[in-house]
């Protein structure tokens, strides 16, 4: 019988407070009584791509909302939710939606209609059913390639369609129309992730000035 413990992990933040406060003895005190993050980051629950990490961000400086396939559902109350705190109480001006090649929940969706999924009744299968409906375009483009091209290739635009899908979602959504309406400063970014160079890339960007009327 193999019993798992949570001492490494706690054994490795012990470590990391330690390091923190040999190099600044106040580092933990900056946000002990609030927070203040420049920037909202939406992004996918893929363990290999962490906001924090990715980006050099020290705690308090981003709020972070992750889901499958980093999807903007407007009927999905705990997104609406952090929309709204981030925007309206906490103050960001940025909002960063992030997608990331290789998705596991693009290639779920993409292979949907032959996966178990399909015939599934789950929160899981519904979301994978709403990815697929979200990538219309992107899969019927995805069909329309070239069959020399690489897979590879085929895939990382998929995913950057999803980022598009998901971005014009947001940018749609009442808190972010309502921000924008009021004269609010927030600028909203479409990156993607390359997990092999590790390095973030701009897709789509939009900012308050040009969604004012």
């Amino acid at each position: 019988m193999i019993v798992t413990t949570l001492k490494p992990l706690l054994a490795k933040n012990r470590s990391w407070a330690l390091q923190r406060r040999q190099r600044n003895p106040h580092y933990f005190e900056k946000y002990l009584h609030q927070q203040k993050p420049h920037s909202l980051w939406i992004g996918c629950s893929d363990s290999r791509v962490p906001a924090e990490v990715l980006t050099g961000a020290h705690p308090g400086e981003l709020f972070v909302h992750r889901n499958i396939a980093n999807m903007v559902v407007p009927d999905d109350d705990n997104l609406m939710s952090v929309l709204q705190y981030a925007i309206f109480y906490l103050g960001v001006q940025r909002i960063v939606l992030c997608g990331h090649y290789g998705c596991g929940g693009v290639q779920a969706a993409l292979g949907l209609p032959e996966s178990p999924l399909a015939k599934e009744e789950s929160a899981l299968a519904r979301r994978i059913a709403a990815l697929r409906r979200d990538l219309a375009q992107g899969l019927a483009a995805y069909r329309a390639a070239d069959a020399q091209e690489e897979e590879s290739d085929k895939l990382n635009r998929l995913v950057e369609a999803n980022v598009l899908a998901q971005f014009a979602q947001l940018t749609g959504s009442e808190p972010v129309r309502s921000a924008w309406q009021a004269g609010q400063t927030l600028d909203v970014f479409g990156c993607v992730y390359d997990l092999q160079s590790g390095h973030l890339k701009e897709l789509i960007q939009q900012s308050t000035e040009e969604s004012i009327p």
